[in-house]
């Protein structure tokens, strides 16, 4: 094992060749600011746009009621944000990689962004202008501000970049939380304007300050605390590595593009997402159908987004165990099971089967987004990790489409029921889908040692 000393600093290679940068504490570079201050900077900041995507679907009854939308009117709009907060990774993924926007520029970008998204959202009722500055221009600005976030966390915590960024995209979930429960019992048309106008101006102040301190590592570098070589063997601090081993060769974002891997990596994705967005966006709405009180209607919702933010870091923890693709099936079927008990408590009118469900759904829902992250990383190598996963994430795009738009079009059609049985057969598609990926690169004669290698 190779190592050059220059100016106080290490490059070590371990026994794959992979370089680590040791020698730079994180205080001196974050300027006497601890490495955990990255973390808590991101997660504020995706707990308050996550408030976009999740505290949407609970102010569709006052947006409705103030802006005489029908079903479709009211969600149009959230489909078109995911579309342009998903679609914006992979561009950001790209100039992020060669150094051409650091994260205070980007993050500040979209802080302002998201607030001028949430101020037409307030004061603006025409479709189109909703469109236009929610959808474009807020869809936009959170999508800058996940990007950066998850990747500005993953390479300050390269020993355990799957847990970090479970972490923080578990708040940009459960952080909603309380804007939900609240929006349910108390907003209404007469307050909606107000109401999303103070939201506006505290998401903008959480993103901004926290991202004026954003700043990225340097390029591979490694905390001194832990010995990468020891680290990449598998043992203590790393047992997951055992189940989760790293990726056979560096591949680029075009020749992971040609694997089959990546394509269907993207498809789970695209259909788990979309079940997802589904329940999020219409449980309040369908929830308030079978005549339940705006208490029950507001816990059950909040159970949804709360389990869904707990589910991304308690995944990540499991897979360290059983291995990555096997949590995620395990994912994936719970989300499917949660459909179908969703169908069975808007068919029978239950409103406390509800509640039930509603936490069954939530565990399913959220936990696939940081095991494809660490799935990228680990089946394509961690050189072009953010472009890979950017890719694979503008597959939500695609899922707000199908969970949104067409999700409005079946209820409207079939009913509630039926939608929550069809959300249930896409989420065991995807989950047949995740237990047969398989890591690229490696010769298909060679036999696969269960839980480790696919």
């Amino acid at each position: 094992m190779k190592v050059h000393r220059s100016d106080g600093t290490r490059e070590v290679r371990d026994w794959r060749g992979r370089r680590y940068r040791v020698g730079e504490d994180a205080r001196a570079l974050l300027t006497g600011w601890p490495r955990a201050t990255i973390l808590w900077q991101a997660g504020i900041a995706m707990a308050a746009i996550g408030v976009l995507q999740y505290g949407y679907g609970a102010a569709v009854p006052a947006l409705m009621a103030r802006n005489d939308w029908t079903l479709a009117e009211a969600f149009l709009p959230l489909a078109g944000w995911t579309v342009f907060q998903a679609g914006v990774g992979f561009p950001i993924a790209y100039l992020r990689q060669r150094g051409w926007l650091g994260p205070r520029v980007l993050m500040l970008l979209g802080a302002i962004l998201c607030e001028a998204g949430l101020l037409t959202l307030a004061h603006v009722p025409g479709t189109l202008g909703v469109l236009l500055g929610y959808s474009i221009i807020g869809g936009t600005g959170a999508g800058l501000v996940y990007a950066v976030a998850t990747s500005t966390v993953a390479r300050w915590y390269p020993e355990r970049s799957a847990s970090a960024v479970g972490t923080v995209t578990g708040a940009f979930a459960y952080g909603s939380v309380p804007v939900v429960v609240a929006s349910v019992i108390a907003l209404d048309a007469a307050s909606l304007q107000p109401a999303l106008t103070v939201a506006a101006v505290v998401m903008f102040l959480l993103i901004a300050v926290g991202g004026l301190l954003f700043v990225d590592p340097p390029q591979r570098w490694w905390p001194g605390t832990v010995d990468p070589r020891h680290w990449s063997l598998g043992p203590e601090p790393n047992r997951g590595r055992r189940r989760n081993p790293p990726a056979v060769r560096e591949f680029s974002p075009e020749q992971a593009l040609h694997t089959g891997a990546l394509p269907r990596m993207a498809l789970v994705l695209l259909c788990a997402g979309a079940v997802s967005l589904f329940d999020a966006a219409f449980l309040v709405v369908l929830a308030a159908g079978l005549g339940a009180g705006s208490v029950l209607v507001a816990l059950a919702a909040g159970l949804l987004v709360g389990m869904n933010g707990i589910s991304r870091a308690m995944a990540v923890g499991v897979s360290e165990r059983v291995g990555r693709c096997r949590a995620l099936s395990l994912v994936l079927g719970i989300l499917a099971a949660g459909q179908l008990l969703l169908a069975l408590a808007v068919g029978t009118g239950s409103p406390g089967m509800l509640a039930g469900a509603a936490v069954v759904a939530g565990l399913g829902g959220g936990g696939f987004y940081p095991l494809l992250a660490g799935l990228a990383r680990e089946y394509f190598g961690e050189d072009s990790a953010v472009e890979v996963h950017g890719l694979v994430y503008s597959a939500k795009a695609g899922s707000g489409v199908l969970g949104v738009g067409l999700g409005a079009l079946t209820v409207a059609t079939w009913g509630a029921p039926a939608a929550f049985l069809l959300a249930g057969v896409l989420a065991l598609g995807a989950a047949r889908g995740a237990a047969t990926l398989r890591r690229p690169g490696l010769p298909f004669t060679t036999p696969a040692v269960a839980g480790a290698l696919p």
